[in-house]
């Protein structure tokens, strides 16, 4: 039996190395994201958010994505957990911040569905990947998985 990264990745089934690959893509697609924005916009660049705590959230998202991204990346549960609350929070504060399109422009609304999307398939996998992840940490690793 495999030790280390490797291993941990290679005793998972085939649908929770895909969940967990598309978990990591998706948090590294928005640790691009927002970090082009403050590259972009600085400090700022959310300031198009009345709300300080919105921009303050957004802002963060440039630390709490990549960590996210490396502790799903380790296969380790806690993961799992900063993995939905970071999107449940950053779906909420994107409809939120951009209620105001459900007046002025009900066709932009169409902007926020792959983060609501995303945001919902880490929802929905968040309880049976961290049942998957917590059963094959708590094998031992030098004793084979009993039948």
């Amino acid at each position: 039996m495999e030790c280390g990264l490797r291993g941990r990745w290679s005793a998972l089934p085939s649908w929770t190395r895909w969940v967990l690959t598309a978990y990591v893509t998706g948090f590294l697609e928005g640790t691009g994201a927002h970090t082009v924005d403050l590259v972009r916009g600085g400090i700022h660049a959310y300031a198009a958010f009345p709300q300080i705590a919105l921009q303050t959230f957004f802002i963060s998202l440039v630390v709490l994505d990549p960590l996210t991204a490396v502790l799903l990346g380790l296969v380790r549960r806690g993961g799992v957990w900063l993995a939905g609350a970071v999107m449940a929070l950053d779906v909420g504060a994107n409809w939120w911040g951009n209620r105001h399109w459900l007046t002025d422009a009900p066709a932009q609304l169409v902007r926020l569905l792959p983060i609501t999307a995303f945001g919902l398939f880490v929802v929905a996998f968040a309880v049976p990947l961290h049942h998957m992840l917590a059963g094959a940490s708590s094998r031992s690793p030098a004793a084979p998985p009993s039948a």
